[in-house]
């Protein structure tokens, strides 16, 4: 899944004009897989600065980096992309885009410490990806294709965090779909934190709801969200996965830092 979305945010990024070149995704992993919840990938995005001679650029190389377990790490490629601009004799900056859905301690701690280790020397860190709407609108769309209707009861399952940003995060994200389905969603965790999603899919049956689903905030299969068909819900739906509309999500975070970098060396 992470190979495939990268692959995604490089096609998209390549049929705009302007684009500055080379570009690293750096998925990481939160503990066994890369395409287990919780894993992020992010971009890594080298290049010259936007403007006229970007048009002519060659095709991005894109690349793939985790902060936890699995290699290469963001410090290892970003350390691998600060050489090679070295030997070319050129410099080139570069744009880590945090694809987490809730900022905690991967964004706030590992990520920067990633970069401060490579030493190279021009780098720009993004927001993360979630909590974002066209997430929510993802989530919609999983739900109703996994046979929710309106009425029914939906349980937002994240992966959860001890990390109270992360957490909060959670809360915005879970608001978000609520506005999008125009029904209110209980938020539960699969891995921590409490309540537990079980617990919440127990407790709207208690209360006389016959049909409830599970929204999964949940990157990629794995894990976590296999968790998720044992809670005993009604139906499940799949996770945000590689949508169109997160590869958009992803690349437009990488050109508003692109545009912000151009507006300063314009000052």
């Amino acid at each position: 899944m992470i190979a495939a979305l990268a692959e995604a945010v490089g096609h998209e990024l390549d049929r705009r004009p302007g684009i500055p070149d080379g570009r690293c995704v750096h998925p990481g992993a939160s503990g066994r897989r890369a395409t287990m919840p919780g894993s992020m990938p992010c971009g890594c995005l080298p290049g010259p600065a936007a403007g006229p001679a970007a048009d002519n650029c060659a095709n991005p190389a894109v690349r793939t980096a985790f902060v936890d377990v699995l290699g290469p790490s963001p410090a290892e490629v970003l350390r691998d992309l600060a050489g090679r601009a070295v030997v070319a004799g050129d410099s080139v900056p570069a744009v880590v885009v945090p694809a987490f859905l809730a900022s905690g301690y991967h964004v706030y701690q590992d990520v920067p410490r990633e970069v401060d280790d490579s030493g190279h020397p021009a780098v720009t860190v993004t927001a993360a990806m979630g909590p974002d709407p066209a997430l929510a609108r993802i989530m919609a769309v999983r739900l109703r294709a996994a046979g929710w209707r309106p009425g029914d009861a939906v349980v937002f399952a994240a992966a959860g965090s001890s990390d109270a940003r992360a957490r909060a995060d959670v809360r915005r994200a879970a608001a978000m779909l609520t506005a999008q389905l125009a029904t209110p969603v209980r938020t539960a965790y699969v891995a921590t934190g409490a309540p537990r999603v079980p617990e919440v899919v127990a407790q709207l049956r208690e209360t006389g709801q016959e049909r409830v689903f599970i929204a999964s905030y949940l990157l990629a299969h794995g894990l976590f969200h296999e968790r998720l068909y044992q809670a005993g819900a009604t139906g499940v739906a799949e996770p945000i996965g590689v949508h169109p509309a997160v590869v958009r999500l992803i690349a437009d975070r990488y050109r508003s830092a692109v545009r912000d970098a151009d507006r300063q060396r314009v000052r």
